[in-house]
């Protein structure tokens, strides 16, 4: 037994009939090419002997989308949130319509492609890991057994990542205050960024009830990973944040009390960056900065990746840039070895470049 099309008169559009479990079911494919409405027909009556044997019909893509918006969404970041449902509405290609069990590697690297067409490799595999997401969660509720394919992320050309030193970090602060004089909560949440390694939303979340005055720490209520874990608090972030100090309530709310949105921080930061003449500065590289600057300070990966609240070492590795002092310092040392080493007083001594 399967389905049955036909059309009705003159019409073009094709329509089905089945019978499952002493079942008559008709209904319309809203078709007009056949092949396709035989595609759509078999599906609805492979569905419907699934439901009559008491399991549970193979979503689509789409299908799965919607689910996981209605189930797994509202307790997602919003960062999170806007990432899937960008892929849902946007760039779900010719796998939409594909129950997930019939996905296969070729699909997917099908539809990469075509994502390649106006998006970089980066970008390409921020799409897989949505996909995959997807599709695993399928695998949790026991919808698939496995990954029904396997398809490896791009190889990606790593670029030169922004660092907020502390020989810039004065100068570009006050370029942050110039820049958010009608907007002072701002400059207040870019320092909790900078001075603690929170993320943007932790910033825009954190309250002074999470302050220990007395042990100046920080302990943020509510994160990514649902950690509460405590980090010192810097001595210049305490002078800065005291003659603020509250009891209670939201450490940077807006004007009317309320909590900042996402993408608060990127106007004033993108105007500092640009006087300060420093290229690539994001909120998330100021969590950067000061995973790097406590690395050259000395801190040692498991203490740095406490106060990052990372669930692992190699994710805190993956935010440290290399510390330029200590390879300064090594060449330094091969230099002198091969009797190329130089004092610094004698560096200074030198006479200027002649002008041409």
């Amino acid at each position: 037994m399967s389905a049955t099309l036909f059309r009705v008169g003159e019409s073009k559009i094709w329509h089905y009939r089945y019978q499952v479990a002493g079942q008559r079911v008709q209904r319309t494919t809203r078709l007009t090419v056949k092949h396709e409405a035989e595609i759509v027909a078999a599906r609805a009556y492979a569905d419907a002997v699934t439901r009559a044997n008491g399991g549970k019909p193979v979503p689509t893509l789409s299908e799965l989308f919607a689910e996981w918006q209605l189930v797994r969404a509202p307790v997602a970041s919003v960062a999170h949130r806007r990432s899937v449902d960008v892929i849902r509405r946007l760039h779900l290609y010719d796998l939409g319509d594909l129950p997930v069990s019939d996905i296969t590697t070729l699909h997917i690297e099908k539809a990469r492609n075509l994502h390649l067409v106006d998006h970089k490799p980066a970008s390409a595999n921020a799409w897989l890991r949505v996909i995959k997401l997807m599709v695993n969660w399928a695998v949790k509720r026991e919808i698939l057994l496995r990954l029904p394919w396997r398809v490896t992320m791009l190889k990606v050309q790593k670029v030169p990542r922004a660092i907020l030193s502390l020989a810039s970090a004065g100068a570009w602060l006050a370029q942050v205050d110039a820049a958010t004089k009608d907007t002072p909560e701002v400059a207040v949440a870019i320092r909790l960024l900078f001075g603690l390694g929170l993320r943007e939303s932790e910033a825009a979340t954190a309250r002074w009830e999470w302050i220990d005055w007395e042990r100046k720490t920080y302990t943020p209520g509510i994160t990514k990973g649902r950690e509460a874990e405590p980090c010192p608090i810097q001595p210049w972030l305490i002078d800065y944040l005291a003659p603020l100090r509250k009891g209670e309530g939201l450490i940077a709310p807006r004007a009317d009390g309320t909590q900042m949105q996402s993408g608060y921080a990127r106007t004033a930061m993108k105007t500092a960056n640009a006087k300060c003449r420093i290229k690539g500065l994001t909120p998330h590289r100021l969590r950067g900065s000061y995973a790097t600057l406590l690395s050259e300070a000395g801190a040692n990966i498991q203490t740095i990746q406490a106060v990052m609240r990372h669930k692992s070492p190699i994710t805190t590795m993956a935010y440290l840039e290399k510390d330029m002092d200590c390879v300064k310092a090594a060449q330094a040392r091969m230099a002198e070895k091969m009797g190329f080493g130089r004092r610094e007083s004698e560096t200074a001594a030198l006479p200027p470049p002649a002008e041409k």
